[in-house]
């Protein structure tokens, strides 16, 4: 017995509608994560390990900055940063204000930079044009540093313990609020 043409395009129907349905779902999930979470929350797998081994070339023939700089007992800051990069022209005047902290040059806590796919040249412009809060700033135009400490993008901050340990990363620029709220308090609990 032969079916319709009728019956035979209506059993076919839902076989035809499926990869639709499957292929909102899929849209509709894609969707709802792309708002999901915060980008200044990105895990790394350096936290709690010592940091990744650095040496490299500093500004205007200064030593090198490298990792027995943030070994050297104190909490260390290190902000990759780049000279190219908009949220770091932001980020910037938090970071002299951080630097200029009383209570944390008591506590003997240093802000490092590292240069990220920038020239000598372009970096001293910026620091030049805005000031300088970087005890020392490391230049990595290849970002081969930048691959070993799993920086995403820049500006990102690590917070270091005294032996060089990766206590906390920051992700994004900081402001006045991250800086309160955020970077002060994992500064503290770096120390302990």
């Amino acid at each position: 017995m032969n079916e319709t043409p009728v019956l035979a395009h209506k059993r076919r129907l839902p076989l035809a509608i499926l990869p639709l349905l499957a292929f909102l779902g899929l849209a509709g999930l894609l969707f709802l994560r792309l708002g999901a979470g915060d980008a200044s929350k990105l895990p790394s797998a350096l936290i709690g390990h010592s940091a990744p081994s650095l040496d490299l070339v500093a500004l205007d023939g200064e030593p090198p900055l490298t990792d027995a700089d943030f070994r050297a007992g104190h909490v260390s800051l290190i902000n990759v940063f780049g000279s190219w990069c908009q949220p770091c022209h932001v980020e910037h005047e938090f970071l002299l204000a951080l630097a200029d902290d009383p209570d944390l040059k008591a506590k003997g806590v240093a802000l490092y930079g590292i240069a990220q796919r920038d020239s000598a040249e372009n970096v001293k412009r910026f620091l030049g044009a805005s000031g300088n809060p970087y005890a020392k700033i490391g230049l990595d135009p290849e970002n081969k540093a930048g691959i070993d400490w799993g920086v995403y993008g820049v500006p990102e901050t690590y917070i270091l313990r005294g032996d060089g340990a990766i206590a906390y990363k920051f992700v994004g620029p900081m402001d006045a609020e991250s800086i309160e709220r955020v970077i002060k308090p994992q500064i503290l609990k770096a120390m302990l």
